[in-house]
């Protein structure tokens, strides 16, 4: 897995070195987060050793979500270059979410990538494997995401990779836009093309 890992955090470094200030300063798929927040949040886990992790988190009550957010909200205001230096130098350390495993850490790497790059329509590099990967564990519940995204009753196609899933109203479109929307984003119903559309509820205005 990390011969798919590894190339997609660095063809997202390449991506993020070129947003310029207003792009890093606007914002994400991530509710009231810019670039430099979920780029924080991605790379905290090569930046914060586990002993402070762990006093971070106990600091917090055990709630991993308040501390993120701090870490998240105070470490957004580093340098551009150095969180993207980061992510790059980092491309070939495993690490992995708990009970994730490394096909955990691809979609966590590629789900924040695409909450930076996709409202600013930035396609960068991510292979095949890497999509119909993410799209496999996001899905894996069954009938419904790991989001929440409803999945009974609809059958998914990827219409630029070779992917699809489940049986039902046909919901079809590009693999980003798709992992965008089963990962309960707010992306737009016109994307995608199929009566299934109507039966998830990540809707944008």
């Amino acid at each position: 897995m990390m011969d798919v890992i590894a190339p997609g955090r660095r063809a997202l470094a390449d991506a993020l070195d070129q947003l310029t200030p207003s792009q890093w300063q606007g914002t994400t798929m991530c509710a009231g987060w810019t670039p430099g927040h979920v780029l924080a949040h991605l790379t905290m886990p090569f930046r914060i050793s586990e002993q402070a992790f762990m006093a971070g988190l106990q600091e917090c009550g055990g709630d991993f979500t308040k501390f993120s957010d701090e870490i998240a909200d105070r470490d957004s205001k580093l340098p551009q270059g150095e969180l993207v230096a980061v992510l790059r130098d980092n491309a070939d350390t495993p690490w992995s979410p708990p009970g994730g495993g490394l096909a955990g850490a691809l979609s966590h790497d590629v789900i924040h990538g695409l909450d930076i790059t996709w409202p600013l329509s930035v396609d960068y590099p991510l292979a095949d494997r890497a999509l119909t990967a993410v799209l496999d564990s996001i899905t894996s519940p069954g009938t419904e995401t790991y989001f929440g995204v409803p999945l009974h009753d609809i059958q998914l196609t990827a219409t630029d990779v070779a992917w699809t899933r489940g049986t039902g109203a046909p919901l079809a479109g590009r693999s980003r836009d798709l992992i965008m929307l089963l990962a309960n984003r707010r992306v737009p119903h016109a994307l995608f093309e199929g009566a299934g559309i109507d039966l998830v509820t990540a809707d944008a205005p």
